[in-house]
């Protein structure tokens, strides 16, 4: 690879890196040039994107972005790294597991995850990953909690009416 070769592929991988927040790293080197083919369109039906690179051209990319940030990331920079991208931050994992029980393997392996600044390091982190919320389904869980005393007092409410208009409530102490 050459010099400017090595500086287009770092360049593309520091946009990727700066376009997503969550990142997947993989080791996909046992797998057949099949099943790296049905990798590849499992995540693109998932709107997830899978990019095969160099560990020292990742590396390069994330020290140009920011060192630190991704310093947790490094060590799990070996063998062959397949990245995954993407928006939803436990989609990759969804598509791991899946792809793992369909071949009944334990391929690819999760070398590690950066998820929103927090990195998951190692192959064990998978089932978590898998149970992750994302934002859409924290802000669905907190509408819900919101409604839910609403939905009370209109039920409460209703009740009330209800039993006034049949006669039955009970009379005020006094």
């Amino acid at each position: 690879m050459t010099k400017d070769q090595k500086n287009e592929v770092i360049g593309l991988l520091k946009d990727k890196f700066s376009q997503y927040s969550n990142f997947y790293v993989t080791d996909t080197e046992s797998l057949t040039v099949e099943q790296v083919g049905k990798l590849r369109r499992a995540c693109f039906s998932k709107n997830v994107e899978m990019k095969v690179a160099k560990n020292t051209l990742i590396k390069k990319a994330l020290e140009s972005i920011d060192a630190q940030r991704y310093s947790g990331v490094y060590d799990s920079l070996h063998n062959v790294t397949a990245l995954l991208f993407s928006e939803n931050p436990k989609e990759p994992a969804l598509i791991l597991s899946s792809f793992r029980k369909d071949t009944n393997g334990e391929k690819p392996v999760l070398k590690a995850a950066f998820i929103n600044g927090d990195v998951y390091s190692g192959d064990n982190q998978l089932a978590t990953l898998t149970k992750i919320k994302t934002k859409n389904e924290l802000i669905g869980e907190v509408i819900g909690l919101l409604q839910s005393p609403a939905k009370r007092v209109l039920a409460a409410l209703l009740h009330h009416h209800e039993q006034k208009a049949a006669g039955t409530e009970a009379a005020p102490a006094e």
